[in-house]
């Protein structure tokens, strides 16, 4: 019974530090732009290269 208490306070822990991680990418603005990422792969810039070697 001592093993499920203990399982259970470490569970409630980690999810606890998920949550705290989460609420703190969306206050520091991680989560807003969410256009350009999904179009970054269509429209990739080609880097210029040197023909002449």
């Amino acid at each position: 019974m001592s093993v499920i208490i203990l399982l259970l306070g470490a569970s409630l822990t980690v999810a606890l530090i998920f949550l705290a991680a989460f609420c703190w990418s969306v206050k520091t603005g991680q989560m807003e732009d969410d256009y350009s990422p999904a179009h970054r792969i269509l429209f990739e810039e080609k880097k210029e290269t040197d023909q002449n070697k």
